[in-house]
């Protein structure tokens, strides 16, 4: 019978057909069907990644050149379309090179670097001019001046999307009022439903960048966010790839392209923190991979490894053999254990040594020399194994299934040989045996335990220390290079240098927010480097709660990657994730369910920087759930989470204080008025009396006959600092201590005591005739201070 499949060439040119309908694709040709991979997929998120990817080169042109960055950003109506204009004070950009940048896709110089930057792929602001182009038909207009020149450069260009090549429509010299920088103006199909959207990338950008200026201008509207710092982000330096996490194909691909022969080299060369001293531990991990440890048994006695020598080693004279089997058998047995290529060493050591005096002793007696050693050495590893199995397993194990397993496991290793097994083939070995004793003795040995007697056997065996392969040969062989990439992940490794990075610091994120955000409380945190794919990456995050901060819903989650604001694809992104997985009540915020982003007035932001940040999509408006970076992350927000913690504990303590003090000024002046009314005297001093009873710090005035004392007491169970300042309207005189200042006809009497538990402290000074007075105490929560003037 005939198959379907059979028939169907029978007609002629259709594969010719086919072929001839197969043409390469620019890239600018596939971004323009898939536009969306960029984050142009509507009107209004278009709007939004194009001012996006024009800020954002403007901040890495201004910092690359030194320059403390000012930024202008206009949205303006026009007609059907919207302009977009964005102005930088950088360093502008040469004549030769603005139509590449703008008029062509994956055109950059940072794709390689192994260094922080906002853009690496070149397509951001070229994706921008694509987009205007294919929506509007205009062409982009670029305005720049470099330092130093009297004129600017002006262009209008498109992208070829066949060719993926610019298109020049009009270049001049024109004049233009900035010194230096680069102006960019696009015409778009846009609108402002994502108004809100535009706003939080201006309004985080000034968070991440406080040493950024930066001004929008939209329809209607306009904002402006002012330089915090004057601080430049740290330069940062290319480095090489970490070893940890680099993956197998880019490992190979390194291997086939270095110019070192050796694996050593290639080590030390191609990464970074690798020296000679790292690079042998990298290699030795390799050699146990890659050819396996041997199995190191305890020598017999000295006598009984010497006759096993003198019966091995033939046509020698007798003082010849003598020297030898005694120099063999004193070095072993002065051993705890030996594995068989530390037995070659030792009679090869010994047959050099004796030489000079008792003649050659060549290949052929050093051979059976080890032999006959070796067989001795092993005669006896069953003993071994069984101290080796007693010490891995539980003492629940009786001494006869321990035998039993101790002895399966010694016959698996093969009298003639070199003991030498991979970690996986000794694996094998004790699963047999554990196998057999189940099987025949009828005992339980469970993945526990036999994980445990590997691991005791491994630990026993010697690394071998044969050639490595060269790194040609390695990039030949998957199998050889995934032994090495699984080597270098083993091995303890210095964590990557920093200086290829750019942190905010905790200092300056904390400095962001108070600039954008008016809250009571604010906390940040910066962690260590950390290393995904070879790649450091450092993660920061900051918290501002309370103040002019809206209470209701659930909290404000600001992301940022490399200084970069991602606005979009918020549920996608691992930030979001980690924050949700978060237990905010242990913090003290609200958390319906005890899952997902919680309730109450604060703000939570989170910036990863990295060489190579992974992104969930071209676009860039997502990290990928990669655990390295996801640890990181949930790190450093509970670092700052811990604080939060702690100020929220104090206010609500604070709270409860105010609570009760209220309550007591209530009924003690009530309880003065009716012992006042018994005893018939004077009602007492109620302030003093409730200092007492809430253990408060009591500061209080009296001036009588020209003489003023000021008074502090601690009535608290801990010491206290206090600023302490007496406005008035007289000048002062005869200080005790502290100091006087003379302000606008003012005398300002400042004094700054530090008063024990339980103590009290006296500032005593004269004024003449009368005077007003004003007191002011700083120092002490408000709730802990009572003032009585």
């Amino acid at each position: 019978m005939t198959s379907l499949q059979s028939t169907l060439g029978d007609e002629q040119g259709i594969a010719d057909e086919l072929a001839a309908n197969q043409r390469e694709i620019s890239i600018a040709e596939f971004f323009e069907k898939n536009k969306h991979m960029l984050g142009f997929d509507s009107g209004a998120r278009g709007l939004v990644t194009a001012v996006k990817e024009a800020v954002d080169n403007a901040l890495d042109a201004t910092e690359e050149a030194g320059i403390l960055p000012d930024i202008y950003v206009e949205i303006e109506e026009v007609g059907d379309y919207y302009r977009l204009v964005v102005e930088d004070n950088g360093p502008g950009i040469t004549k030769e090179q603005i139509p590449k940048v703008f008029g062509k896709l994956l055109y950059g110089s940072r794709f390689h670097a192994r260094e922080q930057s906002r853009g690496q792929q070149g397509i951001g602001i070229s994706a921008a001019v694509l987009y205007s182009q294919l929506t509007s038909g205009k062409p982009a207009r670029i305005t720049s001046r470099t330092q130093g020149s009297s004129e600017a450069e002006y262009f209008e260009l498109i992208i070829d999307t066949d060719t993926n090549e610019p298109e020049i429509s009009r270049e001049e010299t024109t004049s233009w009022d900035r010194p230096h920088g680069t102006r960019i103006e696009l015409e778009m199909e846009a609108n402002m439903r994502a108004r809100g959207q535009l706003r939080d990338y201006i309004k985080h950008t000034a968070v991440v960048n406080p040493h950024a200026r930066i001004e929008l201008h939209e329809p209607n509207d306009s904002f402006k966010a002012e330089r915090a710092t004057d601080q430049l982000p740290a330069e940062t330096e290319e480095i090489r790839p970490h070893p940890h996490g680099v993956e197998l194909g880019t490992v190979i691909k390194m291997l086939g392209a270095t110019d070192s022969h050796s694996l050593s080299g290639f080590l030390q060369e191609e990464f970074t923190r690798v020296g000679r001293k790292t690079a042998d531990k990298v290699l030795d991990n390799f050699r146990d991979r890659y050819f396996g440890r041997e199995m190191a048994w305890e020598p017999p006695a000295e006598d009984e490894i010497a006759d096993a020598v003198s019966e091995a080693t033939t046509n020698k004279a007798a003082d010849a053999i003598e020297a030898f089997a005694n120099g063999i058998a004193e070095r072993v047995a002065a051993r705890d254990s030996l594995a068989h290529h530390e037995l070659e060493g030792v009679v090869a050591a010994v047959a050099d040594e004796i030489s000079v005096e008792h003649g050659t002793f060549g290949e052929t007696a050093r051979e059976k020399a080890v032999a006959a050693v070796w067989s001795a050495v092993t005669e006896h590893r069953e003993e071994e194994c069984r101290r080796l199995v007693d010490g891995a397993t539980s003492t629940h194990k009786d001494a006869a299934t321990i035998e039993a397993l101790a002895g399966r496991i010694a016959a698996k290793f093969d009298d003639g040989g070199r003991h030498r097994l991979t970690r996986s083939a000794l694996a094998e070995y004790v699963d047999r045996a554990a196998d057999m004793t189940q099987e025949r003795d009828d005992v339980a040995i469970g993945e526990t335990a036999r994980e445990n007697v590997v691991e005791a056997f491994w630990s026993a065996m010697r690394t071998v220390p044969d050639d490595v392969p060269l790194a040609r040969e390695v990039a030949s062989d998957r199998n050889t290079a995934r032994d090495l990439v699984d080597a270098m992940r083993e091995t303890d490794i210095i964590a990557p240098p920093t200086d290829c990075l750019a942190p905010i610091t905790d200092e300056l994120v904390e400095a962001g927010l108070r600039k954008e955000f008016d809250a009571e409380f604010y906390a940040a945190a910066t962690r260590d480097a950390d290393v995904h794919g070879g790649d450091p990456f450092i993660v920061e995050a900051g918290i501002a709660y309370g103040g002019d901060i809206p209470a209701e819903g659930s909290i404000d989650v600001m992301r940022f990657a490399n200084r970069v604001p991602l606005v979009y694809q918020r549920g996608a992104c691992a930030t979001t994730d980690v924050v949700k997985s978060i237990g905010w009540r242990n913090y003290g915020l609200d958390q319906p369910g005890d899952t997902g982003l919680p309730n109450g007035p604060a703000v939570v932001m989170v910036h990863v920087a990295s060489t190579n940040v992974p992104f969930t999509s071209e676009s860039k408006d997502a990290i990928a759930n990669v655990p390295a970076i996801e640890d990181e992350i949930e790190l450093a927000i509970r670092e700052a989470a811990r604080e939060l913690k702690s100020y929220l504990s104090k206010q609500r303590s604070i709270a409860k204080r105010r609570k009760k003090q209220d309550v007591l000024a209530q009924i003690l002046p009530e309880m003065a008025e009716k012992v006042a009314e018994v005893t018939g005297r004077e009602s007492p001093n109620i302030d003093a009396a409730l200092a007492r009873i809430m253990n408060n710090v009591q500061v209080s005035r009296a001036a009588e006959n020209g003489t003023v004392k000021l008074v502090v007491e601690n009535h608290s169970s801990t010491a206290e600092e206090l600023d302490v300042t007496d406005i008035v309207s007289a000048e002062p005189s005869d200080l005790s201590e502290g100091t006087v200042i003379e302000m606008d006809g003012e005398w300002f009497v400042k004094w700054s005591p530090t008063i024990s538990a339980g103590e009290t402290a006296t500032l005593e000074y004269s004024v003449d005739g009368e005077a007003t007075f004003d007191l002011d105490v700083s120092g002490v929560e408000t709730a802990k201070l009572t003032v009585d003037e």
